[in-house]
């Protein structure tokens, strides 16, 4: 039987705080976090290495575990000068090994509308490779997330970085993201699954690429999780709910039934709430997945 592993995008759950966003993980069953902001000034691709040292204190007390850096690393305009990007990811490295994080969340940059892939190609592989070289020099796996707009934001341009950029490069699978940019999840998973390292656990409608708990989309997320858990001694969900939270009643566009407002279907008071429906999701897919 798999072992899941339940991370999170902690951040989502509306604490600012390290110690907040570990309570927020315990309140819903995860043990281990995808560390990415902390409030409006700090985020992990700022994090200081004294910063990160004082935050590791907490995280040992606490009993947590960081599996991932979740970086904007490869967010950046292909045209962009990549040396000072390369730099702060330098930092980030050194960050990510205080943490003890095992990974680290990377993009293949971003295209303005009506470039041509074809022509960066080589420069996107490049750029990627030299990351994810200088990470395994230092004892770390940077995972590949597809997304809109960047190189591997279709399967098949992320099936060409991993399969040019050697074993240093594996693929965080985002089937929300894929849903967002047109993919059919299902044959995205039989192309990638052979370097797929973990999921980032979020669904989404084709309709308008609107995001709701996994499971209540169409990226046919419970049934990828059952098929990448076949033969798997252990398997790594981390959590990125995006699901939409709604915090003022006077800005509310909702229904209304008999005289009282209601908030949408897969819309949230709180982000507390928005994060515990985004975790039962998880683990209820987990718990389905076990018995298959």
């Amino acid at each position: 039987m798999t072992k899941y592993i339940f991370s999170a995008f902690c951040d989502e759950s509306g604490e600012t705080t390290i110690e907040g966003q570990m309570n927020a993980c315990k309140k819903n069953g995860i043990t281990h976090m995808e560390l990415r902001g902390f409030g409006d000034e700090l985020n992990i691709n700022n994090l200081s290495v004294s910063q990160a040292r004082e935050m590791k204190k907490s995280i040992d007390e606490a009993g947590m575990c960081v599996a991932s850096i979740g970086s904007g690393y490869g967010k950046i305009e292909i045209t962009d000068d990549f040396e000072p990007h390369f730099e702060k990811f330098r930092n980030t490295v050194e960050v990510a090994k205080i943490l003890g994080a095992k990974y680290i969340r990377i993009f293949s940059f971003y295209f303005t509308e009506g470039e041509d892939y074809g022509v960066y190609r080589e420069e996107v592989i490049r750029r990627v490779k030299i990351m994810a070289d200088y990470a395994a020099q230092n004892g770390l796996l940077c995972c590949h997330e597809n997304e809109k707009a960047i190189y591997g934001d279709t399967a098949e341009r992320c099936l060409d970085l991993l399969e040019n950029c050697g074993e240093n490069l594996r693929a965080v699978f985002d089937p929300a993201n894929f849903i967002q940019c047109g993919v059919d999840t299902l044959k995205a998973y039989d192309l990638l699954k052979d370097y797929i390292e973990y999921f980032h656990v979020k669904d989404a409608m084709y309709k308008d690429g609107s995001v709701v708990p996994a499971g209540k989309g169409e990226g046919h997320v419970p049934e990828i999780i059952a098929k990448a858990s076949e033969g798997r001694e252990e398997l790594l969900l981390s959590l990125e709910p995006h699901l939409q939270v709604f915090e003022g009643l006077g800005n509310l566009e909702s229904k209304v039934i008999e005289g009282e407002r209601t908030i949408p279907e897969n819309t949230y008071p709180s982000h507390e709430q928005s994060f515990k429906a985004a975790a039962d999701a998880m683990h209820l897919i987990a718990q389905v997945a076990s018995k298959r």
